[in-house]
């Protein structure tokens, strides 16, 4: 069970899906909204006690979050930064692996393009999950971030395996040569 999280101090994204099937269960999704008016503690605090509830829920095994971007503001950088501090924070908490995921690298994976806009990658997400209605945009992110972990862990899985084939051939050619 994967949780996904796209942080914001005014809508972190959140999914949770279970692997095992194709496509895998979409579990939980949504958008933890804090309005304008909520000072930034409330925002952090919200944040914080939503996913620790979601986990709770779903006992997810890993989360995966996705990495710093690139900001030319750098004020917009610093509340990013707050907001993935309170998420990490609660789910480190709770006793999770976190695994970091460029934007881009998310993008790429699901789209295609790195530069996909949020329609695309919503689109595809829906596609991927078989959701009968298209995702609101932070849930959408979080989900294709918790596909592109499940990608690359089971692309880690085979190439894994296929490093114990390589290992168990050619320890039974060095016995074969004794």
């Amino acid at each position: 069970v994967i949780l996904g999280v796209d942080p914001s101090l005014r809508g972190t994204g959140f999914g949770v899906i279970r692997l095992g099937k194709n496509p895998p269960d979409t579990l939980d999704q949504g958008t933890i909204k804090c309005p304008k008016k909520w000072d930034r503690s409330q925002c952090l605090a919200a944040i914080s006690k939503a996913l620790r509830e979601v986990i709770a829920r779903h006992k997810p095994t890993v989360c995966a979050i996705e990495g710093l971007f690139y900001a030319q503001n750098v004020k917009t950088a610093l509340t990013m930064g707050e907001a993935r501090g309170a998420a990490m924070a609660a789910i480190a908490e709770c006793g999770l692996d976190i695994f970091e995921i460029a934007p881009r690298k998310v993008k790429q994976s699901i789209v295609g393009y790195g530069n996909a806009q949020k329609i695309a990658v919503a689109k595809m997400v829906q596609r991927m999950l078989a959701l009968d209605e298209l995702p609101a945009p932070d849930a959408a992110d979080a989900l294709a971030i918790a596909i592109c972990h499940a990608h690359h862990r089971t692309i880690l899985i085979y190439e894994l395996l296929d490093l114990g084939r390589n290992l168990v051939f050619q320890a039974r050619r060095c016995l074969n040569h004794r």
